[in-house]
């Protein structure tokens, strides 16, 4: 309230009239309010918080419902929803019954412009890579795959395994594929907008490889189809062939696949019938190669 700024003001010497013209004020609501400081609603909502605050006190482990009823025995009118707002300005509440503190999180980073435009194709190593992350249960609960591929040659540059789908499974797989292929600064890793790809850990590691990230839009599978079109294929050949008992036999059925199969025995069309160790081994200088 101004009122009180307007009474200290007249108290040093400074007239009402100029400070209510000053401040926009009325005079009259003003001399009321001097003459009573206190309303009267105001001092009935006084007396309830008291007596709400002196039953909270007698019974910690009452909830507001139960306050109510206290102070409404305690002679005063009052309905429920007034003794809850009593409870929530103030921090009153049933022991048993304290609600849980939100934590305070963060903002996560802001998403990735999309850089590829449905364009999945790569005219050297390293120019872009795809990732994505797939699930598939067992019985002893889900595993989760990341996986990176590199465009120019379809190979899985990077990959990663973990029974929780946390950021750090992301961050394992390009640090791997980063390991492998060595000299990475401005490729372009394209995903889609998960949490995972979006989390700050993830950023970091692309910062400190010197990468670019590139996201599709929500919602579109087709922003990442190529990336798609690799987990069919271990879908099919992996995944559904029959029901895993552990995580572990999973996980190394999925790796014998990727580094076996895919890697040197499965021949794509895209790459002149070749299989992605052949390509690159016959597509790689060979300056590059010794190196």
């Amino acid at each position: 309230m101004t009122y009180p700024l307007v009474r200290e003001l007249a108290e040093g010497g400074i007239p009402v009239t100029v400070t209510c013209r000053v401040l926009g004020l009325a005079r009259q609501p003003y001399y009321r309010w001097l003459a009573k400081p206190v309303s009267n609603a105001e001092l009935e909502a006084a007396y309830v918080a008291n007596a709400i605050f002196d039953a909270h006190r007698d019974d910690p482990e009452f909830g507001y419902r139960f306050l109510a009823d206290e102070v409404r025995a305690a002679g005063h009118e009052v309905c429920d929803r007034t003794v809850w707002k009593h409870c929530a300005a103030n921090g009153w509440w049933s022991s048993f019954g304290k609600p849980r503190s939100r934590k305070k999180r963060s903002p996560g980073t802001p998403a990735h412009d999309d850089l590829v435009r449905r364009d999945f194709t790569a005219d050297a190593p390293n120019r872009l890579w795809l990732a994505d992350v797939t699930e598939h249960p067992t019985s002893e609960g889900k595993l989760y795959l990341c996986a990176i591929k590199d465009v120019w040659s379809n190979r899985i540059v990077g990959w990663s395994i973990d029974g929780r789908m946390k950021a750090r499974l992301v961050v394992n797989a390009i640090e791997m594929a980063a390991a492998r292929r060595g000299e990475v600064a401005g490729c372009i890793l394209h995903s889609d907008r998960g949490s995972q790809f979006r989390a700050r850990k993830t950023q970091q590691a692309l910062t400190r490889h010197r990468m670019v990230g590139s996201m599709g839009q929500v919602g579109s599978a087709g922003d990442n189809a190529a990336m798609e079109s690799f987990f069919a294929l271990l879908q099919r050949n992996v995944l559904d062939r029959h029901r895993w008992d552990s995580r572990d036999q999973l996980r190394i059925a999925i790796v014998a696949w990727i580094e076996r199969t895919y890697h040197r025995r499965r021949r794509q069309l895209a790459l002149g019938r070749l299989t992605p160790i052949e390509y690159e081994t016959i597509m790689t200088p060979p300056a590059t190669q010794a190196a």
